[in-house]
């Protein structure tokens, strides 16, 4: 039987929300072994003059406790 533990994460980027759960991963992973999974919980992003300029994410990251 697996133990695993869920942490929320929040990230950023000025590209989309694919690539700020991409670098929420990547950062996470430098840290956290055994990564199993990744829930979207929120999305949001930043308006100025009329255009988005970031992009946010709030996602709950698994992974599993050795």
């Amino acid at each position: 039987m697996a133990i695993l533990k869920v942490i929320e994460v929040l990230s950023n980027s000025d590209k989309s929300w694919e690539d700020a759960t991409k670098k929420a991963v990547k950062e996470a992973s430098k840290t956290l072994k055994n990564i199993r999974s990744v829930y979207v919980q929120d999305q949001s992003a930043i308006v100025k003059d009329n255009d988005v300029t970031e992009f946010r994410v709030n996602l709950k990251l698994t992974f599993e406790v050795k």
